[in-house]
């Protein structure tokens, strides 16, 4: 699967390494992702998303009902 966060839509960037000579070369700069299983209250299971912390600081603050219902809207997840 790819590096995207499912909640906050972030991806890797790519960027330079910039030697003391100036000299660059690419780089990637890769995200914090983790893969974590949440408990939803509303349909009683374990669902699992691959998130950034950024994201899982989000789910704690609107819930993870909310938080989802705002990704499908945004197209970051499709649950099934």
């Amino acid at each position: 699967m790819s590096k995207v966060c499912q909640i906050t839509g972030r991806k890797r960037m790519i960027g330079n390494n910039v030697a003391h000579s100036k000299l660059r070369t690419k780089r990637d700069f890769s995200l914090n992702l983790k893969t974590k299983k949440f408990w939803s209250e509303a349909e009683q299971r374990f669902i699992t998303l691959k998130v950034t912390t950024k994201g899982m600081r989000i789910i704690e603050k609107n819930g993870l009902d909310a938080t989802l219902k705002a990704a499908q809207e945004k197209g970051y997840v499709s649950l099934v």
